[in-house]
C-alpha cells in the first residue's frame, strides 16, 4: 500500500480525528479557556506520537504551549519546518450560527464548526500525511520538525522568543505552513505574499461621569461626539488615510503585477454578492483585488460608548473607545506607522477631551517569497498535479506573523500551503471547511514531501 491509498482507505477515520478536535474550544484569546487551550495542546502531541517515531515536546512559552515534533531519519534530504496552529477565534455572535460552534456537524460536504477550517482542518492534514508515511513505509521522504502554536489568533504574541531562543532546534531549508487559505475553492492557488500588521486602542475621556442629556447636553463634552469627530478624521473623501507620512515608505507595485492581477478570473460582481455588499469603497485609482493585496488600509474594527442596553439612557457619555488596524505593504514597518497614527490621534484631538492609547501590542511585518523558491516550484508542481490545472499566484490581504519571523529570526522562507479557501467564513459565525478539501490536502501534502528536494 502506498501512503496515498493509505490517505484514501482512512479518509472517514481523518474526519472523525478533525470532529473531535473542533470540539476543543481552544479560543486563545479568552482567559476562561485557558484548560481548552492546554486540552488542543495535548491533543495534537497525541496526534504527533500516535503518527509515529515523532519526537515530541512542549517549548515553554510566556502564555499558551507551543508543540514541537521532529523526525530527522533522513540524511542528505531536505528539512521542512511545518507550521500550524491549533487556537482558534471566538465563536461570537452565537445567535448567528445555524448549529453550536463546538459541536461539529456536517452538512452538504462541509463541516461547520469554528476553527474547522482555521486552522484544525489544514494543520491535521501534515500529521496524517506522516502516519501514512510511517505506516506504509516505515519513514518520510525528508526530514521533518513541526511547530504547532497556540497564539496565532491573538498575534503570535510569544512566538518571537521561542524562535529566537530555540533557532538552532527550528534549522530548516523552508517552512511549509498549514495556514494561509487559498483564494477560491473553485481555482487552485498560491499565496506569494502577505501584508503586515499594526493595531492599538484608544479611549477618550471628558467629564468626570457620564450627565444628564438634558441637564448638562450642549454644555459639556460628549465623548462619542469627539470619538466620531477623530474617526472621521483617519480617511480622505477619495478612500485614502488621511495621516500625514502613512504613504511615505509605499512603493508603488510595478505595471506587470498589475497587469497579472487584473488577469485573474475575478468576479467583481461575485464577490459583492457574496459578501452581501452593495458596493466597492476604498482608495481611488486602484482595483478591489490590489486594494486587498497590494496597498496599505486602516480600519476601524470597534468603537463604542455611552448606554447600549434596551431603551434609552438619556445621557452625555464621558468615555468613548476605538479600536484600529492597519495593514501595512513591504517597506512600512509596524512600529512606524504606529507613531504616525498616535501622532495623528493626537493632533486632531477635540476640544474638551483626554486621549489615552491601550490595548495589547500587535504587529507584524508583510512578507513575499522570493519567486524563485524551490518550495514554490514544488507547490505549483503538486497543485497542477492534484487539480489538473496550473495554480494562479495571489497574494494575502491580511496577515501571517510566522511568515516573516521565520524569515527575521531564521532566515528560511514560508510557502503557505493550506486547503483552506477565504469563503469558508473563519473568524465570523457558521465557519466550516469542505470535506473534499481536506482530501485533497492530504494528497498534495504527501506529494509535496515526495516531491521536495
Amino acid at each position: 500500500m502506498t501512503p496515498l491509498e493509505y490517505l484514501a482507505a482512512h479518509h472517514d477515520r481523518t474526519l472523525r480525528e478533525l470532529i473531535e478536535f473542533a470540539r476543543i474550544p481552544s479560543v486563545s484569546t479568552d482567559p476562561t479557556h485557558r484548560d481548552d487551550i492546554a486540552r488542543a495542546a495535548a491533543w495534537v502531541a497525541a496526534q504527533l506520537r500516535q503518527a509515529g517515531p515523532i519526537a515530541v515536546r512542549d517549548l515553554s512559552t510566556g502564555g499558551h504551549p507551543v508543540v514541537y515534533g521532529e523526525w530527522l531519519g533522513a540524511p542528505g534530504a531536505p528539512t521542512l519546518l511545518v507550521y500550524g496552529h491549533y487556537d482558534v477565534q471566538p465563536p461570537d455572535p452565537l445567535e448567528r450560527w445555524q448549529s453550536e460552534p463546538f459541536e461539529p456537524e456536517l452538512r452538504d460536504g462541509r463541516l461547520y464548526a469554528r476553527g474547522a477550517s482555521d486552522n484544525k482542518g489544514p494543520m491535521l492534514i501534515p500529521i496524517k500525511v506522516a502516519q501514512s508515511f510511517f505506516a506504509t513505509r516505515g519513514a518520510l521522504p525528508l526530514n521533518v520538525k513541526f511547530i504547532f502554536e497556540g497564539e496565532e489568533e491573538i498575534g503570535s504574541r510569544n512566538l518571537e522568543p521561542v524562535i529566537a531562543a530555540n533557532a538552532q532546534l527550528l534549522q530548516a531549508d523552508c517552512v511549509l505552513s498549514a495556514d494561509g487559505a487559498m483564494w477560491r475553492a473553485d481555482e487552485p492557488s498560491i499565496t506569494v505574499g502577505n501584508r503586515g500588521v499594526c493595531a492599538l486602542e484608544f479611549s477618550l475621556r471628558g467629564a468626570s461621569k457620564n450627565l444628564h442629556s438634558g441637564r448638562y447636553g450642549g454644555s459639556v463634552p460628549n465623548a462619542l461626539h469627539a470619538l466620531a469627530e477623530l474617526i472621521a478624521s483617519l480617511h480622505s473623501s477619495d478612500g485614502r488615510v488621511a495621516i500625514a507620512g502613512f504613504y511615505d515608505d509605499v512603493v508603488s507595485p510595478p505595471d506587470e503585477e498589475r497587469r497579472a492581477i487584473a488577469a485573474l478570473p475575478f468576479d467583481e460582481a461575485r464577490f459583492l454578492a457574496e459578501v452581501g455588499a452593495p458596493a466597492p469603497v476604498g482608495e481611488r485609482g486602484y482595483s478591489t483585488l490590489e486594494r486587498q493585496w497590494l496597498r496599505p488600509t486602516l480600519e476601524v474594527n470597534g468603537m463604542w460608548g455611552g448606554y447600549q442596553g434596551a431603551g434609552s439612557q438619556t445621557v452625555t457619555p464621558n468615555e468613548a473607545q476605538a479600536k484600529l488596524s492597519c495593514r501595512l505593504v513591504p517597506d512600512q514597518h509596524p512600529d512606524t506607522i504606529r507613531a504616525l497614527l498616535v501622532r495623528h490621534l493626537e493632533t486632531h484631538l477635540p476640544a474638551g477631551v483626554t486621549l489615552s492609547i491601550g490595548g495589547e501590542r500587535h504587529d507584524a511585518l508583510p512578507y513575499r517569497i522570493p519567486a524563485d523558491h524551490p518550495g514554490l516550484r514544488t507547490a505549483r508542481l503538486v497543485l497542477e498535479k492534484v487539480y489538473d490545472k496550473a495554480p494562479v499566484s495571489v497574494r494575502m490581504g491580511s496577515t501571517l506573523p510566522v511568515s516573516a519571523l521565520f524569515k527575521r529570526l531564521l532566515g528560511i522562507d514560508t510557502v503557505f500551503f493550506s486547503f483552506s479557501t477565504t469563503d469558508e467564513d473563519f473568524h465570523s459565525p457558521n465557519e466550516f471547511f469542505r470535506v473534499h478539501r481536506l482530501h485533497e490536502g492530504l494528497e498534495a501534502w504527501a506529494r509535496f514531501w515526495e516531491s521536495y528536494r
